[in-house]
């Protein structure tokens, strides 16, 4: 019988259209990357639609993987682990009209692309943007093909926007994407309950978590790869932020809690980039932080290393947005054993997540000076040991549940059941 099924599934093709993927060094591309490998590995022909790579680019990951112009400058293709990758070309302009302008070359060179591709089976792709599901969805219904849509963030509700028109014109995108879609997956209960009564049919919206590799993100591993004058020793309690420094998380608190704590062995650490990087740039040299160090970003295989140089890991969520997105760094924080210090309020994703595997200290104090004497309260008295049990707890949590191996075979079945 497994034989059969595989090849059943062999003469199947998936079409894996995502606005980032390999190269591009961002959490979304690691997940569709290994989502990718697994439809391979089952059998799958996977061809993957992206853009160049814009986000965290790393030299030489390039090299690993090199990009060659086709058709006279129109697209790329490059080979990742055997998958073919078209690249349709988008930079990140600082030109608000460059930038409008980009995305709509993407999205109609991606239309063109996607009908060139022959005997597609199945549609996947995430969100952000939500125009891609429209595409997908006009791809399918000219070559027959289903589609499922990856809702990683919840869309239009996390723009907070003001304009009625503009908001009731993305929402009817929204519902017309989710119910018109083969299927519909969501990362989390909280996002689900927040979506699912959008939908005509209710058995179209699927739960799977996001994951992590545990194979890269592990515990126990050596800081002495890392660069001394960036990571130098320091007996203090050391805090870590790693990733992109943008709107989804509040920075206001971290100075806050710096200037709190400005007298105790206590250190904090920004690794990345991004919008908000300016604004801890200016309060830093304002305030004259000693305690808040301003790191450039680091190269994956190097991330469980910079874990390991941290006591705990930070992370404050704005509270603008705090209920339409999960930050996936939650999955590799806690699968290298490091616990978390969080601020975000009751029934948000990141708390309803946290709260099951007592790995955290989690914060929900809506009042701000309370917040910040909590918080700063709780790091002057938490104890090393009680850290490293938390950090335990995490690691077993995801262990169980959270592990690529497990999620992207939920993947694979929801798929073949759809083409079956």
């Amino acid at each position: 019988m497994a034989e059969i099924l595989r090849k059943l599934i062999v003469s199947k093709k998936i079409l894996i259209h995502s606005l980032v993927f390999s190269p591009d060094g961002v959490s979304t591309a690691y997940l569709y990357n290994d989502i990718a490998l697994k439809f391979k590995e089952v059998g799958y022909e996977v061809v993957v639609l992206t853009t160049t790579p814009h986000y965290n680019l790393m030299e030489e990951q390039l090299v690993d993987q090199p990009m060659k112009w086709k058709f006279w400058g129109w697209y790329k293709v490059s080979d990742f682990q055997g998958i073919k990758v078209i690249h349709v070309p988008q930079k990140k302009f600082k030109n608000t009209f460059l930038r409008l302008l980009g995305f709509v070359y993407w999205h109609i060179s991606s239309f063109i692309l996607g009908l060139l591709q022959r005997n597609v089976d199945v549609i996947l792709s995430p969100s952000p943007p939500l125009t891609i599901g429209v595409i997908n969805l006009w791809i399918a219904k000219l070559k027959g093909c289903k589609v499922v849509y990856n809702v990683q963030e919840i869309y239009p509700d996390i723009l907070k926007m003001r304009n009625g028109f503009v908001l009731s014109f993305l929402k009817r995108i929204e519902r017309y994407v989710y119910n018109k879609s083969s299927a519909v997956v969501t990362i989390d209960r909280v996002f689900y309950n927040s979506i699912v009564n959008r939908f005509v049919d209710k058995t179209k919206l699927h739960i799977i978590p996001n994951f992590v590799d545990t194979e890269l993100y592990k515990p126990n591993v050596s800081t002495a790869v890392l660069d001394s004058n960036l990571f130098p020793y320091a007996d203090s309690l050391k805090l870590l932020y790693a990733g992109n420094i943008g709107y989804a998380q509040s920075w206001e608190p971290l100075i806050s809690l710096a200037l709190k704590t400005q007298e105790d062995k206590i250190d904090y650490f920004v690794v990345g980039e991004g919008v908000s990087f300016s604004y801890l740039v200016e309060k830093v040299a304002e305030y004259g932080l000693k305690n808040i160090h301003l790191l450039p970003y680091q190269n994956r295989s190097l991330m469980p290393n910079v874990l390991a140089y941290s006591d705990l890991q930070f992370i404050f969520m704005n509270p603008k947005s705090e209920m339409q997105g999960f930050p996936s760094k939650v999955y590799t924080i806690l699968a290298c054993a490091k616990p978390l210090l969080v601020c975000s309020g009751k029934g948000t994703p990141i708390v309803d997540f946290l709260q099951k595997c007592a790995c955290a200290k989690i914060v929900t104090e809506k009042v701000y000076d309370e917040k910040i004497d909590e918080m700063a309260s709780w790091l002057r008295q938490v104890s090393k040991e009680e850290l490293r049990k938390l950090g335990e707890n995490g690691r077993k949590f995801i262990d169980h549940s959270y592990t690529k191996e497990i999620v992207t075979a939920q993947y694979v079945t929801m798929v073949q059941d759809l083409l079956t």
